[in-house]
Parts: C-alpha cells; sequence; structure tokens
C-alpha cells in the first residue's frame, strides 16, 4: 500500500481546522473530506492507490496515509470503481475512526465479494450502509441526499446533494450529462457543486495491452452543460489530475462557461487545496 508523500500533514490539517460554515478538501482524483462547523467530517471517494501501471499510472501524489485518519464520521462512494472503492485507501479508515460507510448495492459487492473487507481490516458488517436514489440520511450537521448520476461504465453509480446549515455541495462521482439533472437543478440549491472532467486518451487494454482510445470522463462541452444543468453557483472540477493519458487543463472550462448562466464561477483547485462552502 503507498505511504503519503506529504507525511501527515493533510490529516492534522483536516483534524485542526474550525470552518465557520464548512471546509473542503480536494485530495485529487475524485476524492474530497468535509468538515463542517459543528466538526462532522465526511470523506467521499478517498482514494490513495497508484493505479495498475502501466495501464493506468497515478500523475499526482499520495497526499495522506489512511492511517493517520483518526477522525472520521462517515466515508461516502458513488461507484463501485476502484479509485471510488478500495480496501486500502478507505478500510483503514473505518478501523480507526469507527466511520459508517455508505454506498450502492454494487460498491458493496465489491467490499464484501470481491475485496472481503471485513476478513482482511478490523471492520464489521455494521459499519456499512446500502443506499439508493432517492434516499436521505443525517450525518452530524450534514443531511445527505442519494441522487441519479449518468455513468455508462459503472453498474450503479449515484450522486450525493450535502446540505448544511450554510449551503449545499453537490459529488456527482464520474457522471456525464443526463436528462434528468435539470430536474435536480430546480429541487436544489447547490451553492458549490464537483464533476469529474478529463481527456478522451489511449489507454491499454486490460487482455491485449494494445492502446485503445479510451474516454472515461465528461469533456469541457459535457462537463459544463452538467453544471449548467444543475445550476451550480460555484463549478470544482474534478480528476482531471489522475490518470496518464487522461490528464486535462481545467482552466479551459472557463470558455466554456462563459456564456451560460450557470455555472456562476469556476473553482479551480490542485491536490490539497481547501476551499470553503
Amino acid at each position: 500500500m503507498s505511504v503519503s508523500d506529504w507525511s501527515d500533514w493533510l490529516p492534522r490539517a483536516v483534524e485542526d481546522a474550525s470552518p465557520d460554515t464548512v471546509s473542503i478538501w480536494y485530495l485529487g482524483c475524485n476524492g474530497f473530506f468535509l468538515k463542517g462547523s459543528d466538526g462532522t467530517t465526511l470523506a467521499i471517494d478517498p482514494y490513495v492507490g497508484h493505479g495498475d501501471p502501466p495501464r493506468t499510472v497515478r500523475m499526482i501524489p499520495v497526499p495522506f496515509d489512511p492511517a493517520d485518519v483518526t477522525e472520521m464520521d462517515a466515508v461516502l462512494a458513488t461507484h463501485e470503481h476502484t479509485d471510488h472503492v478500495h480496501g486500502p485507501s478507505q478500510a483503514p479508515i473505518l478501523e480507526s475512526t469507527g466511520a459508517q460507510f455508505y454506498a450502492p448495492d454494487d460498491s458493496l459487492d465489491v467490499i464484501f465479494e470481491d475485496e472481503a473487507w471485513t476478513d482482511d481490516y478490523d471492520v464489521g458488517e455494521g459499519q456499512f450502509t446500502e443506499v439508493a436514489e432517492g434516499d436521505t440520511f443525517e450525518v452530524g450537521e450534514f443531511t445527505i441526499h442519494v441522487e441519479h448520476a449518468h455513468d455508462p461504465d459503472s453498474t450503479h453509480p449515484v450522486s450525493y446533494v450535502v446540505e448544511h446549515e450554510s449551503g449545499t455541495f453537490f459529488h456527482g462521482g464520474d457522471t456525464k450529462p443526463s436528462d434528468e439533472f435539470e430536474t435536480l437543478g430546480e429541487a436544489y440549491d447547490i451553492d458549490l457543486g464537483v464533476l469529474a472532467f478529463g481527456a478522451v486518451g489511449n489507454i491499454d487494454d486490460k487482455e491485449t495491452g494494445e492502446p485503445v482510445r479510451t474516454k472515461w470522463y465528461s469533456t469541457e462541452n459535457e462537463a459544463v452543460k452538467t453544471a449548467s444543468d444543475l445550476q451550480f453557483d460555484r463549478f470544482l472540477p474534478s480528476h482531471w489530475d489522475m490518470w496518464k493519458g487522461m490528464t486535462a487543463d481545467p482552466t479551459v472550462l472557463h470558455h466554456h462557461a462563459k456564456s451560460y448562466e450557470y455555472p456562476k464561477h469556476l473553482e479551480v483547485v490542485e491536490i490539497g487545496d481547501r476551499v470553503e462552502l
């Protein structure tokens, strides 16, 4: 398992923070830590693996060691892919903190059947909760709604709308555009929204090893269309930094967004950066 390139400063920074609203740290890939003004802490899709070199090669630092996380109330997974559900990245957090893990059914199948977390780590079945579209649950000061996501590469993706008294945060996982997002945009007042964005690149086929033109994430136009339909005040692109051959320049989204009413602002951050809701 990877050891942090940055020692333990990021988990300590999260623990020491006293947000006025909600502080959000970008972990690279599609991972985030959220901490509310009352101290409730969430993680969404935290991943510190290297991928599967040479097919998928991590292009950014490993920002923390999961064993260094000592305060966490819940971990949320958007779908079953390795960089979203990953035992070595997430199970040690559950071990050390007793956090609850929320995920759709196919993600839990990875945990119990493919990776057997309860055999390899000191975690119990009671720490895992299955969620589906339409569910709502509470974690401390946060109200979390499970909503639709459109990712043809996933067997059961979801998105999360995280409501706090100070604002609303949206995490779409690896979603692409969907006709349902206009309805969601009317239903919620989303202050800050995250969408995966990346290049169309050549990735080696798992079986033949031959490079294949591959599209895993939304293009510039697709990402801005989704942010517009969801009526984001602020749009934070993710995943553009992660995989060799899939990296992209998020600043180009300024040009694509400027003719739309939404998103009102583009929030470009790098791994380890902190923003406020």
